[in-house]
């Protein structure tokens, strides 16, 4: 249980001051919830730069502090973002990212737990599902106080696709991407639906579906590719993945408990121990405060023993590379 006596309310330090996390800085501060941000980075000049740009534009945010720090800022944190690694190339898998981010990870966590920080920890670092896991087992945390963004984004970029296919405001679509953070995600049908309409219910009388078995792979395939269609395109993904981020942070900050497919360690949920995947999750101020208990079809549950096992390995290879 978190000592909210040791943590400042509304205090959110990011750690990495690249693309990902100066566009979360900026939506955060124009989101009006948090009281202080604080960049860090190992490039100095970049986190200065970074946070007095931002700072620059204070008089069109809702009040709110924004600077650069060390981990000294860590202490009194709420909320702990960490978005520093190198980033993916074009062609890369997430989990190709695995031995080069591990150890800048374990570093940060190691600076955390050093100055007795109570914040949440929020991962994003790709690949993310293993680097949660990595940076769970270095800080020594209970499970729910480090998590990962998990398949937020991939989430929102189905319900975006959807919205687009089906003729429906995307605030009126709910759809939940599960598993891994990467090339064995897989979308949760069963648990798709508009304005309260299943979707296998709504498809046969939508006009816009001839054949909706084909069409909703592709829409699956899609979601999957689209970080890799990005980098192609120009380089690199930050503005969804900000947005997302100030919708996990928000709930943790306003203890919201939204549910959200964060990636958390499973316990014995949905038959798995020990690997960290994205499935549907309450998020409040602790954290993960209690993993959702869907009821997937066979096929889906298949899929995310598929996505386990694909994540198993990769921490295999890492523990073997030590």
């Amino acid at each position: 249980m978190i000592d909210k006596k040791r943590w400042k309310p509304r205090k959110v330090v990011i750690v990495g001051a690249g693309a990902v996390g100066s566009t979360f800085a900026y939506a955060l501060a124009q989101s009006g919830l948090a009281d202080e941000i604080v960049l860090t980075d190992i490039n100095l000049q970049m986190m200065e730069g970074q946070a007095l740009d931002l700072a620059h534009g204070l008089p069109f945010f809702p009040s709110v502090e924004i600077r650069g720090g060390d981990k000294s800022e860590y202490v009194n944190a709420q909320v702990i973002v960490i978005t520093a690694g190198a980033k993916q190339r074009s062609g890369e898998s997430r989990l190709d990212l695995l031995h080069r981010n591990a150890k800048v990870v374990e570093g940060i966590v190691d600076d955390i737990v050093s100055q007795q920080s109570q914040a949440v920890i929020v991962v994003v670092s790709n690949p993310v599902d293993v680097l949660t896991y990595v940076a769970l087992k270095r800080s020594g945390w209970v499970r729910g106080q480090v998590i990962g963004s998990g398949t937020v984004l991939d989430s929102a970029r189905f319900r975006y696709l959807l919205s687009r296919h089906c003729g429906i405001d995307v605030h009126n679509v709910h759809a939940y991407i599960l598993g891994e953070h990467g090339d064995s995600e897989f979308a949760a049908w069963s648990m798709t639906h508009l304005a309260g309409i299943s979707i296998d219910e709504y498809c046969p009388i939508c006009a816009r579906c001839s054949d909706w078995k084909k069409e909703r792979n592709g829409i699956a395939t899609l979601v999957r590719n689209s970080a890799y269609h990005i980098i192609d395109y120009k380089g690199a993904t930050y503005y969804a993945i900000g947005l997302a981020l100030v919708q996990i942070v928000g709930a943790i900050l306003r203890n919201q408990r939204s549910v959200l497919t964060v990636s958390t360690l499973l316990e014995g949920e949905y038959g798995l121990e020990d690997v960290c995947l994205s499935v549907p999750c309450i998020v409040s101020q602790e954290g993960v405060e209690r993993i959702m208990a869907a009821n997937l079809s066979q096929e889906e549950l298949d899929a995310l023993f598929k996505s386990g096992s694909v994540l198993r390995k990769a921490l295999m290879e890492l523990q073997q590379a030590k």
